[in-house]
């Protein structure tokens, strides 16, 4: 495969090659955004169990917990936040007004990530979430 030219990139983090792991990935960010992404994995840290792992699926870094529980990633001008559940969404409409929102996304600048405290409590979402589903 041809190597990119340094041209920009639709994803901060996108490289030649997929990364194999979070910290590959992190690797190929350049800060501010790696400083901020290591803050959310760290309070995404936090408040998982610790039978949690982390991934890269779809080209981000993902914790996985009975499946995908959330991601992350970097992209030109913003990080991004991926609760994995339209209903947490709904559940956080009000403390996420201060951010851009879509369908799944919670944007937040790349200098400034989001509060720990809203992180621990979106993956406390996904957790319950998940211990509600039986498996099939």
């Amino acid at each position: 495969m041809k190597k990119a030219s340094s041209g920009s990139r639709s994803s901060a983090a996108k490289q030649d090659a997929v990364p194999r792991n979070v910290d590959e990935y992190l690797a190929g960010v350049p800060e501010p955004a790696r400083g901020t992404l290591n803050k959310v994995r760290a309070a995404i840290r936090s408040a998982a169990p610790r039978e949690a792992t982390e991934a890269i699926s779809y080209g981000m870094p993902t914790f996985k917990y009975k499946g995908s529980l959330l991601a992350f990633g970097s992209f030109s001008n913003h990080c991004s936040l991926f609760p994995m559940s339209l209903a947490v969404m709904d559940a956080f409409k009000d403390e996420l007004k201060g951010f851009y929102t879509s369908k799944g996304t919670i944007r937040f600048p790349v200098d400034k990530p989001l509060p720990a405290a809203l992180v621990k409590k979106l993956v406390k979402a996904r957790l319950a979430e998940k211990e509600r589903k039986k498996p099939r």
